[in-house]
């Protein structure tokens, strides 16, 4: 059962304190969250007033009282907090309602858009939090953030440093992105994959507005669900919003078929608005909500996700790459950053980073490496790495929900790195060896196979995060070994329910039996294929399978990669024509 929200009835968030506080008197330029200290009673009035209007949860008046927002202020963020806490509680004392910690965004931009580090970030909001706690706050909610950074930060600051429940709450703009990018998506993923217990869209706009990013943001979680609306957009002459309490609450009846599990509401409400949501909602239970479960991987702008055959990048690995290793020891990030976004232009979905050399300090240059990456290219990352330690640096300042590349049916590797990708939220590669390596014969492959999957689901890492990796053999060395793999590969996907990755290249070494392999793994299931997209008869494999399986519908992306493709025809060696006037032909390899 959830922490928070039981499923059994609506509960009632609380209203704007802002606009309420701008009403009793505050004004333009003072710090809010100091009037719990210096007019307890004034803050005390609002909280007190959403109580009897019916709210089960109210927010404390801490929203800007982090470091950075009360510098110069004369107190400390732990008086400021443990303030508006100690308000909030004296006006629910007698009642079954809980205070919520109300935290804000930092009020810097974290880089590489700004100069505020990810771990300055985690630091400021770790204060908070811990002053919350010490306070007594019920629970956290992280409110009105517009970036999928900062967020991650914040929500590792309390679930690292507080045993306390995490709401996390932001805002979209009209195009359905947050003013960063981010979309509904990727803060749905992103968010359930870090653990917290519930996910909400607040502020900036009206109901109506926020109905279709709340409809998506239903659709891409399987956690509750929570809706702060503004009431409309303030008049810039009267400061009135335009949206009265009966049409706010009329709007927001409505979401109730979507699945939700509690509504308040943000700038402009009162508690009048609360309390017509309280006759509205509290008579009904909430509709039963099952979102389908989809394997997908993002970062703040770009969710990729796993239902057709994708492309994951091997070019950013230095086995078998001189200059690549070169590049490492030099720290050249340029070179780095070429290679991710030649591969992005190529028509990869996914990287692969892997910054494994004996003579430099890895796990540095694994941060160095995402951060920079993700500087320049919206593609997921899987990050690749054979120590935990590594995969653990990676994993903490990636921005999104990335893979993780790997573990093996190692008791000890499976032990170190599951909980990491638990932690992280973070999907995972399984490959099928052990310490008496891979095995021969696709039962062996896929008895490991069951071992990872059973280990990964007692972790709490659900089988749309988990792939399979049957390991592709050198066909030259062990030719029977591709037949075995590609059966190996068809029973993992048929028989445990999850995902398949192969790194085709392994086949063979430069042979021209790649594209052919290539079509017959995904034939057999192959979900991701670890491949340089550089190499054209690769990616017209991949692109051909996917129109002929009918997974490029009206073959919009075969069309868009090959529409400026000059290719032969039959009929003159001279003629050339374009693929959308021989009925989208592949230019060629064994697609």
């Amino acid at each position: 059962m959830n922490k928070i929200f039981d499923g059994k009835r609506y509960w009632l968030l609380d209203g704007a304190m802002g606009t309420m506080l701008q009403k009793s008197g505050l004004k333009l330029g003072e710090r809010p969250d100091l009037l719990s200290i210096t007019h307890p009673d004034v803050v005390e009035r609002i909280n007190r007033a959403y109580v009897e209007a019916g709210s089960d949860l109210i927010c404390a008046n801490t929203f800007g009282s982090n470091a950075k927002k009360l510098a110069g202020c004369g107190y400390t963020v732990e008086e400021v907090v443990a303030a508006g806490i100690g308000t909030a509680k004296r006006a629910a004392a007698g009642t079954a309602a809980r205070v919520m910690l109300d935290v804000g965004p930092i009020g810097e931009l974290l880089e590489p858009a700004g100069v505020l580090k990810f771990e300055e970030a985690y630091e400021i909001y770790k204060e908070v939090v811990l002053a919350g706690w010490r306070a007594g706050a019920d629970l956290v909610k992280f409110a009105t953030m517009t970036d999928l950074y900062e967020i991650k930060a914040a929500v590792l600051a309390a679930k690292e440093n507080t045993p306390l429940p995490v709401l996390v709450s932001m805002t979209f703009e009209e195009n359905g992105r947050a003013f960063t990018g981010c979309t509904v998506e990727s803060f749905a993923i992103t968010a359930e994959g870090l653990g917290v217990d519930g996910v909400g869209i607040n502020c900036s706009l009206g109901p109506a507005e926020i109905y279709p990013m709340a409809q998506r943001l239903c659709a891409a979680t399987s956690l509750p669900v929570f809706i702060k609306p503004n009431a409309g957009l303030p008049d810039p002459a009267t400061g009135r919003y335009s949206i009265g309490p009966k049409e706010f609450c009329d709007e927001l009846e409505r979401f109730k078929a979507l699945g939700i599990s509690a509504v308040g509401g943000c700038c402009g409400t009162t508690p009048e608005y609360l309390a017509l949501l309280a006759k509205t909602f509290k008579q009904d239970t909430p509709v039963h909500r099952e979102p389908v479960r989809r394997s997908a991987v993002c970062t703040p702008t770009r969710t990729v996700e796993i239902d057709t055959v994708r492309v994951i990048g091997e070019r950013i690995n230095p086995t078998g790459k001189k200059r690549f290793k070169e590049a490492l020891r030099d720290g050249d990030m340029d070179y780095i950053l070429s290679q991710a976004v030649e591969q992005a232009g190529a028509g990869a979905d996914i990287l692969d980073v892997n910054v494994g050399l004996p003579e430099i300090d890895e796990q540095e240059m694994m941060i160095r490496a995402v951060k920079a990456v993700q500087s320049v290219c919206d593609l997921p990352l899987q990050l690749d790495s054979t120590r935990a330690d590594v995969l653990e640096a990676g994993l903490r300042v990636y921005n999104g929900k990335p893979i993780v590349n790997s573990v093996n049916g190692e008791p000890e590797t499976l032990e170190k790195i599951l909980p990491l990708c638990k932690k992280y939220g973070a999907a995972v590669v399984g490959l099928a060896l052990d310490k008496g390596g891979i095995p021969p014969t696709a039962e062996g492959r896929f008895a490991i196979a069951q071992r990872i999957v059973a280990a990964a689901n007692a972790a709490g890492i659900p089988n749309e995060d988990i792939y399979i990796d049957c390991l592709t053999l050198t066909a030259s060395a062990q030719q029977e070994g591709a037949v075995q793999t590609l059966e190996a590969l068809s029973r993992c996907k048929r028989e445990l329910g999850v995902r398949t990755v192969l790194g085709v290249s392994n086949i063979s070494f430069g042979l021209p039996c790649r594209g052919t392999f290539l079509t017959l793994a995904m034939q057999a299931g192959l979900d991701l294929a670890i491949m340089n997209p550089n190499t054209p008869e690769m990616m017209a494999a991949v692109r051909a399978y996917r129109v002929l399986t009918s997974q490029d519908l009206q073959s919009t992306d075969y069309v868009a990669a090959y529409a400026d493709v000059q290719i032969q025809t039959t009929q003159t060696s001279k003629s050339a024509a374009t693929v959308a006037e021989v009925g989208a032909a592949a230019p060629g390899g064994d697609a």
